[in-house]
């Protein structure tokens, strides 16, 4: 279980491809405080993740064809930076929004574009997964907690103050970017239990 609130932001240090399965190494200043051990859970971009390796200032993860298949994480690059986040403890401050680290699909920056001091991100998405997103809802985007602020058939629209553009990868991502999408699980139970109730 995670929050939303990115804890420290990675670089890749190397990928090891096979196909669809990968081996992911990254390196962070987070990784020596957090000292993780081997089977911890970790959110990259957004997606939990569990640890396979250890080293002082760097982890590596194994990440499976259903996670490259659903994500982002195919497209990562040598040197690339990634939004990380531990799993929550019981005992810690709840922020954000509770977020499993099951990335649903990926979504398309279609703009970007300024508003005072707020820079506003408008993405496409396939419309499966309209109802699953609403204004005022709460989406994770690469792994960051933030609310829609519109919404509409195969689009939506979230805005960044410029700390979360500074402390996440959100402030690198230009038009024609994917991004991994995790829809509010509690909108999942709503709207599967609405359709289950259509079917009887």
């Amino acid at each position: 279980m995670f929050t939303g609130i990115i804890k420290g932001i990675g670089h890749v240090v190397s990928i090891e491809r096979l196909a669809d399965t990968a081996k992911l190494t990254i390196k962070a200043p987070l990784i020596s405080q957090l000292k993780p051990q081997l089977g911890d859970s970790l959110a990259i971009n957004g997606i939990c993740l569990t640890v396979t390796d250890v080293a002082p200032d760097q982890l590596s993860v194994e990440v499976m064809p259903e996670t490259t298949r659903l994500t982002n994480l195919g497209q990562l690059k040598q040197a690339d930076r990634v939004n990380l986040e531990p799993a929550l403890k019981a005992t810690e401050r709840l922020d954000g929004h509770f977020v499993l680290g099951h990335v649903d699909t990926t979504a398309k920056l279609i703009q970007q574009s300024t508003d005072q001091n707020a820079t506003r991100l408008t993405f496409e998405i396939a419309p499966e997964y309209d109802d699953y997103i609403v204004k005022k809802g709460s989406v994770a985007i690469d792994g960051v907690s933030l609310t829609v602020t519109e919404s509409s058939p195969r689009q939506f629209s979230v805005g960044l103050i410029p700390y979360t553009q500074a402390q996440t990868t959100l402030g690198d991502r230009r038009v024609g970017d994917l991004v991994n999408i995790e829809t509010d699980f509690l909108g999942k139970y709503i709207v599967g239990a609405q359709r289950k109730e259509a079917v009887q």
